[in-house]
């Protein structure tokens, strides 16, 4: 590809992995600055070393070691994580092409994000936890050439997922109970270790207990 072919939020395969475009600064040799979607690892290069794939319906892939199949035909609900894919914002909402948010509140026109976004419902594309039986990987531009440690690393993380919702580092829960209502951010993860702010250092089990935390919203990378 070409530099001036680069956009933020194209998905693109660099390295035989499947990554987002984040940001593009033509000013620096390796301008393209990209996010794997697997790991939501940061990675540096340039134009010629990437390939642009549009995503579409019955796609699957794995974002945040978590497995999803894209879906045109059914609507979006409370927590549903979206793709957004056909990017039409109002002078109020602030997101971009390819953007993956959470559904805070679903209405007859769209959705509300958790970062205060309306998103109509022909803007995005819906995640699906899982492999559809139907649906196409597109975790590697080619499959063939995939590392065979990297496709275990993948299995083993999905089966990390089964037993537990395992959050990403940015999103915020808020503790039931007490005399002071804790909120907390998640600030690192080791294995099924889960590292709060204000020093709390807790299992995976037991963030996943939804009478002592409440999940609140994410900060995901734009």
């Amino acid at each position: 590809m070409k530099l001036y072919q680069v956009r933020k939020g194209q998905f693109v395969y660099f390295n035989n992995e499947l990554h987002r475009v984040y940001s593009v600064k033509p000013v620096y040799k390796q301008s393209v600055h990209l996010i794997k979607l697997k790991d939501l690892t940061q990675h540096l290069t340039n134009a010629s070393k990437i390939e642009k794939y549009i995503p579409k319906h019955l796609d699957s892939f794995i974002f945040d070691h978590k497995a999803y199949t894209l879906h045109k035909d059914k609507k979006a609900e409370d927590r549903d994580y979206i793709l957004i894919t056909n990017p039409n914002p109002d002078y109020m909402d602030h997101y971009s092409l390819n953007e993956i948010e959470i559904v805070s509140s679903v209405e007859s026109e769209g959705v509300i994000t958790t970062k205060s976004n309306g998103v109509k419902h022909n803007e995005y594309l819906l995640m699906i936890p899982g492999r559809d039986v139907s649906s196409h990987s597109i975790d590697y531009l080619d499959i063939n050439m995939a590392n065979s440690d990297l496709m275990s690393n993948d299995s083993d993380q999905l089966e990390k997922s089964t037993q537990g919702d395992m959050p990403s580092i940015g999103d915020v829960y808020k503790k039931r109970g007490g005399d002071h209502p804790l909120q907390t951010m998640v600030v690192a993860i080791n294995g099924e270790t889960i590292f709060l702010g204000n020093n709390l250092e807790i299992s995976l089990n037991e963030l996943n207990d939804t009478e002592i935390w409440e999940f609140q919203y994410s900060l995901l990378e734009d």
